[in-house]
């Protein structure tokens, strides 16, 4: 099951994801927002990310305006690897080499077509551990200091 989230910024192309979803047979839960009337991407994010630490949903997708806000509220959360992607190359190694739970794109930046490639790349690569789960585990343990 996949997550998915936007704000009024991403509302549109949340619609277009949605529906590339379900042509390809692929389960999610839409956390919101449900028009384009303004609200808040730290509530999305918080949402989406909630379904991920809480086991409901495997990996996440986030869209806001540019992605880079919903994109740094995700990652204030334990436990999740959000990344703003743009392109083919990012989407794809950010899976094999970090992990990432979740896939954060600007809804005025990039057109539905990239879009829906970068969730098709995103959701089809698996992480390639080895060398890069020590970088992970670093990256967890970053999370827990309190400095």
């Amino acid at each position: 099951m996949i997550a998915i989230g936007s704000d009024h910024g991403g509302y549109a192309l949340k619609q277009e994801i949605m529906a590339y979803l379900e042509s390809q047979g692929v389960s999610y839960r839409d956390y919101g927002c449900y028009s384009e009337e303004s609200c808040d991407y730290p509530d999305i994010a918080a949402a989406v990310c909630s379904a991920i630490n809480g086991g409901d949903c495997e990996k996440g997708i986030l869209i806001c305006g540019t992605g880079i806000g919903i994109s740094i509220a995700a990652n204030k959360i334990k436990g999740i690897r959000a990344a703003l992607c743009s392109d083919y190359y990012s989407a794809k190694y950010t899976r094999l080499h970090n992990d990432a739970n979740i896939l954060c794109l600007g809804g005025r930046t990039i057109g539905p077509g990239s879009a829906c490639e970068l969730v098709q790349v995103f959701l089809t690569t698996e992480f390639e551990g080895g060398r890069h789960q020590r970088r992970v585990d670093k990256i967890t343990a970053l999370e827990n200091t309190r400095e």
